[in-house]
C-alpha cells in the first residue's frame, strides 16, 4: 500500500465522521474528488501539465528484482590456522537471487488507491514496498529479505602443492569456484529509502513519469535533488556455520549504514502525443558509510588450534558450538565519503486517454569495506504496468 494511500483514506474517514449527521454520501464523493481534482493540478503551469478526463484508473502490473550480494574475506597468514596452505588466501562467498517475478493489481483515484502484489516466480524472499508521489517528489521505501544455504564460492591463495625429497614443502597459487553446502542459510536484509525533490515542478512532473495521475504535454526537465538512506543485515551466526565463520575471518554477522545526497537532472521529452520518455540521473555523495561486525570463536576453531586440521576430520557440524570472540567480539568503523550514482528510466504511453502502459527500472550499487573484510551489493528492479481509465 502506498504512502499516499493512507493520506487519503485518513482523510476520507474524518470527513465521514464529521459528516456522519444527515450528509449525503453521493455529496461528500463529490467534493472528496474535485479536491483532489484541484490538488492534481495546484500550481503547474497546464501548458505542461494536465489532469487526465477520466479520474479512476485500473491497473496489472508485474515487477521482476534481483539482489547480488558478494563478500570478500582476507585471511592473513593462513599458514597459523591451515598449515597446507601458505600467505594470504582469500575466501570471496557470493549469493545471486534467482530473478523474482511479482503480479499485482492496483486501482485508484488521481494516484491514490490499493494493491495487492503475489509472487509467481524465481526467488521467494519477502519485499515490502511503499510509496508517495507527488508532481514535483518522490519518496520511495523498499525493504527485501533473502537467503541462500548454497552459494557459489572462490577460493583462492598458495597451498602445498608438493614435498621435495629432503622434505622441502612447495606451495603453488590455486584457486577454486564452486557452490558450497551451509549447514544453515545466509540470511539478509535490505531497506532502500530515497527521495527526490524538483525544483522545476510547475513544468515538469515526477508524477506523469512514475505514477500517470496527471499527463506530461510537452517536453520540460528540471535540476532534482536526491537523497538516499541504505541500510543492510546479514547473518549467518549459527553453530553449523562454524566452518564458514573460520573462512570469514570469525565474522559471523555484521550491519551496514549508508546515506547519500546529491543534485542530478531530469528530462521529460514527450516526442509525441501520449509518449513520455523520462530520464533522471543524480550524482550523489555518501557522507555517511559506517558498518558494524560480530566475530565469534568456536570449538572447531579451538581444535584446529591445538590439534592441528588433521583432528577436525571426524567432527559433524551438528557438534560445532560458536561463541562471542574473547577479544574482539564487535568493531564499528567509518569509512570515508564516497562517490554513488541514482539512475533512473521511465517510458508511458497513453493510448486515446483510456489505455496506458508504462515501464520503469532502477539500479542501485552499495559498498563497504573495513581492514581485511569487504562487500558489495547490487540490486536492480524492472516494473511494467498495463491499465485503463475510467
Amino acid at each position: 500500500m502506498r504512502l499516499k494511500t493512507l493520506l487519503f483514506f485518513a482523510t476520507m474517514m474524518l470527513s465521514l465522521s464529521a459528516s456522519a449527521e444527515g450528509d449525503d454520501m453521493l455529496g461528500f464523493v463529490n467534493k472528496l474528488g474535485t479536491l483532489l481534482d484541484s490538488m492534481a493540478l495546484n500550481g503547474v503551469d497546464r501548458r505542461y501539465i494536465g489532469a487526465p478526463e477520466k479520474p479512476w484508473q485500473v491497473m496489472l502490473r508485474s515487477k521482476v528484482n534481483q539482489s547480488d550480494l558478494k563478500l570478500n574475506s582476507t585471511i592473513r597468514n593462513a599458514e597459523e590456522l591451515f598449515p597446507f596452505m601458505q600467505g594470504d588466501v582469500i575466501w570471496e562467498p557470493r549469493i545471486k537471487t534467482n530473478p523474482a517475478s511479482y503480479l499485482g493489481v492496483w486501482a485508484g483515484y488521481r494516484g491514490y488507491g490499493l494493491s495487492y502484489s503475489w509472487n509467481v516466480g524465481g526467488d521467494k524472499g519477502r519485499v515490502l514496498t511503499f510509496g508517495a508521489t507527488g508532481g514535483s517528489y518522490g519518496v520511495n521505501l523498499r525493504i527485501h529479505w533473502f537467503d541462500n544455504d548454497n552459494p557459489k564460492v572462490h577460493f583462492a591463495g598458495n597451498a602445498l602443492n608438493d614435498i621435495t625429497t629432503d622434505g622441502t614443502f612447495v606451495y603453488a597459487p590455486f584457486a577454486y569456484d564452486d557452490k558450497v553446502d551451509l549447514g544453515s542459510p545466509i540470511k539478509t536484509r535490505t531497506l532502500f529509502l530515497d527521495g527526490y525533490y524538483l525544483f522545476n515542478g510547475k513544468k515538469c512532473s515526477y508524477a506523469a513519469a512514475y505514477d500517470q495521475s496527471v499527463i506530461q504535454k510537452r517536453s520540460a526537465g528540471s535540476l532534482i535533488a536526491g537523497a538516499m538512506y541504505f541500510h543492510s543485515t546479514t547473518s549467518y551466526d549459527t553453530d553449523t556455520n562454524a566452518d564458514l565463520m573460520l573462512f570469514m575471518n570469525d565474522i559471523g554477522r555484521f550491519k551496514s549504514w549508508q546515506t547519500s545526497a546529491g543534485v542530478g537532472y531530469i528530462y521529460n521529452w514527450v516526442p509525441t502525443r501520449g509518449l513520455l520518455i523520462s530520464g533522471m540521473a543524480i550524482p550523489m555523495v555518501t557522507f555517511h558509510n559506517h558498518i558494524k561486525l560480530w566475530r565469534y570463536d568456536s570449538n572447531l576453531k579451538d581444535l584446529i588450534v591445538s590439534e592441528g586440521m588433521d583432528e577436525v576430520d571426524d567432527m559433524e557440524e551438528t557438534g560445532y558450538r560458536i561463541r562471542p570472540s574473547a577479544q574482539n567480539p564487535a568493531e564499528s568503523k567509518n569509512s570515508n565519503m564516497t562517490l554513488n550514482f541514482d539512475a533512473r528510466l521511465s517510458i508511458s504511453y497513453e493510448l486515446n486517454d483510456c489505455l496506458l502502459f508504462n515501464a520503469y527500472g532502477q539500479f542501485c550499487n552499495f559498498r563497504y569495506k573495513t581492514n581485511d573484510f569487504s562487500g558489495r551489493l547490487n540490486d536492480w528492479y524492472i516494473k511494467a504496468a498495463i491499465g485503463i481509465r475510467l
